[in-house]
């Protein structure tokens, strides 16, 4: 709660009365709010170490912003765009969970059906004499009882099982829990659900998808098995980064049979598509890609957790966190880590690709929604916009750092305002410097828990070329970064 009194604080401490832009992505309310968070994540990832992230937000079916940090590619120096490819790993469960609706609406499967009637080979050890049979719907839910993986090492040795394979293998493998007993995450039941859209559908998995879900929504950089063509944009993969400071290269990962849980490439252009899609009625150009009844059916919960603070719908997590309900899936590949995010009551999507094994997706998801989501709402239907910011203040405005950390000035809705950009969130640290003259303002917040440097006096003094060299705060000063 005092979290977001202080977002809703900062984020009406900046409001004013000028004309509303025509875009949304253009009002005011909402560009200071990219620009902190550019800001902030830039800072984030040096400190971190990371080599690369590209970032997508979209709003009631727009992509409103989409930016690419680091380097795709650290030793070439690729810079990482919205136009990079990365290997989207668990991601890759919604599209198989979009599948099997589609052909449940089509009347060619029904998620209660028995995996054993559409895979006549699905045969595996239980110990559960009373359990109910496992179904389609068990699969999806991630409530199964299924083992994680197949019978084999992939995760160790990179060398994936074939369909062929996982069925000869599967019979030698054993249930860890009776169906609906509890969730338990599973490859193998994606991977078997992804054999079930071939065998109904008739087509192999790869080219179903692509032709009924990749292709109508215009995902022409995103493919579940990836063309020769295409590596030049796609991120070079990392490992975590070691004590010492480096990282190891990681190689491609091909995942064959678990192709349906684990193998999509795509990008954030190609994913902002897909979460306008989800955020819409499903028809795209005027072709229905799946039912709007179909879509809130994935979207809601199927099996809710013990904690109530999240559950499984079909194909996604749901979690509920800060008043918001959040739908989406993550993913974790050797040398990646994406998630997929969005809130239907808010028309909010996020996507955030990283290309490292500590890229940590999540962290920067949560703080795109705390920073961005109060912004969108002070902005439908557009306030009165921001007073003008003095075109002087913008010599001010970068990077300072001292022995004792950084801070950041930026023009934010017309004010000029600093931020620790190293904060775990940065609007907790924001103040506005209120001018007091030439090169003076003095720093002013109405969060009454913040102390320090509240009331001084922050001076800007300037070199010979009339640029700013130094901040001075009270007695204190930062050095600007060139």
């Amino acid at each position: 709660m005092k979290r977001l009194f202080l977002i809703l604080f900062f984020m009406a401490l900046f409001a004013s009365t000028s004309p509303a832009q025509s875009s949304i992505a253009q009002h005011p309310e909402v560009t200071g709010a990219i620009k902190l968070l550019e800001a902030w994540i830039e800072t984030q990832m040096a400190y971190r170490g990371q080599p690369g992230i590209s970032v997508g937000v979209v709003h009631d079916q727009k992509l409103i912003w989409a930016k690419g940090f680091g380097y795709a590619d650290v030793e070439k120096k690729i810079a990482a765009t919205p136009a990079t490819i990365y290997r989207m790993a668990s991601v890759t469960k919604t599209f198989t969970a979009t599948a099997i609706m589609q052909l449940r609406d089509a009347g060619k499967l029904s998620l209660d059906d028995p995996v054993v009637k559409h895979l006549p080979w699905f045969k595996i050890k239980s110990s559960f004499a009373d359990a109910p049979v496992i179904t389609i719907r068990h699969l999806l839910t991630h409530t199964s009882g299924l083992p994680r993986e197949a019978a084999f090492p992939y995760w160790m040795d990179a060398n994936f099982p074939t369909i062929e394979q996982i069925k000869e293998t599967l019979p030698q493998q054993e249930a860890a829990f009776a169906p609906e007993t509890r969730w338990k995450y599973s490859n193998l039941a994606l991977a078997l659900a992804g054999e079930i859209v071939a065998v109904v559908s008739g087509s192999p998995y790869d080219v179903y998808v692509r032709d009924h879900i990749l292709e109508p929504l215009g995902m022409s950089s995103s493919t579940m098995l990836f063309p020769e063509a295409q590596h030049s944009r796609l991120a070079v993969g990392y490992g975590r980064r070691m004590p010492e400071g480096k990282r190891e290269f990681r190689p491609y990962m091909d995942c064959k049979g678990i192709t349906p849980a684990a193998n999509l490439s795509s990008t954030v252009e190609d994913l902002a598509r897909y979460l306008a899609f989800e955020l819409s009625d499903g028809t795209v150009g005027g072709k229905t890609v799946l039912k709007s009844s179909t879509l809130r059916e994935m979207h809601r919960v199927h099996w809710l957790r013990p904690d109530w603070r999240g559950g499984a719908g079909i194909g996604f997590a749901i979690s509920r966190a800060n008043d918001r309900t959040i739908v989406g899936h993550g993913g974790s590949l050797a040398g990646y880590r994406t998630q997929i995010s969005f809130s239907p009551d808010e028309k909010l999507g996020v996507i955030v690709l990283t290309n490292s094994d500590d890229g940590n997706p999540g962290f920067y998801v949560n703080q795109i929604f705390t920073v961005l989501a109060p912004a969108l709402k002070k902005a439908v239907p557009p306030a009165a916009a921001m007073a003008q910011a003095d075109p002087e203040w913008n010599k001010y405005a970068g990077k300072y750092r001292s022995p004792w950390g950084d801070s950041e000035v930026l023009i934010v809705n017309g004010a000029l305002v600093m931020i620790d950009p190293t904060a775990d969130n940065p609007m907790e640290t924001m103040v506005r410097l209120a001018p007091q003259g030439k090169n003076r303002f003095k720093i002013t917040t109405e969060n009454q828990n913040y102390g320090g440097a509240v009331g001084e006096i922050v001076t800007f003094e300037l070199g010979a070329n009339g640029e700013v060299v130094r901040m001075k705060t009270g007695e204190s000063y930062t050095f600007r970064l060139k």
